[in-house]
């Protein structure tokens, strides 16, 4: 996605095993006491919950800027020999700012930078690192990180 993966996130999925939806993600310390369970993204195999039988789930990012995603199993590609996974292999458009708002701010953001005669134009460009194009994707671009090594970086 693009997005650093420092907000809270989960994904709400039916458990084959006991066909009862489950959240995984980043437990927070509050779920307890809003009745939550929120079984941790770093302990579940996505290949243990989704099939061909069991194809969808609700993802969420950011509960502030809530990006809500529905997530939809296509079909199962056989593993290649020599190809290191995950792998992209299609997609559209640029992946929204972190932290711009949600979709309202994201419409906001890129209304803005269209306009050179907004006055919020110069600022949000800086912001954005000098441009945005919303259309560009390029699959080639796309790449993925080990989020152990990603954790260990950010919190030592």
């Amino acid at each position: 996605m693009g997005w650093s993966d420092y907000h809270l996130h989960e994904f709400e999925i039916v458990n084959p095993s006991t066909g009862l939806k489950e959240n995984i993600g980043i437990p927070a310390p509050d779920d307890e006491a809003f009745g939550r369970e929120v079984l941790s993204g770093r302990k579940q195999k996505i290949a243990d919950y989704f099939s061909m039988e069991n194809r969808t789930a609700d993802y969420v990012y950011d509960f502030g800027d809530t990006w809500e995603h529905k997530i939809q199993l296509e079909k199962i590609l056989p593993r290649e020999k020599g190809v290191d996974y995950p792998i992209c292999i299609k997609g559209k458009r640029a992946c929204p700012p972190e932290d711009c708002g949600g979709i309202w701010g994201y419409a906001e953001l890129l209304e803005i930078i269209k306009n050179p005669n907004h006055e919020e134009y110069e600022e949000m460009l800086e912001w954005l690192g000098g441009e945005f194009d919303a259309e560009h994707f390029e699959v080639e671009e796309v790449s993925f990180d080990d989020p152990d090594k990603r954790r260990k970086f950010a919190f030592g």
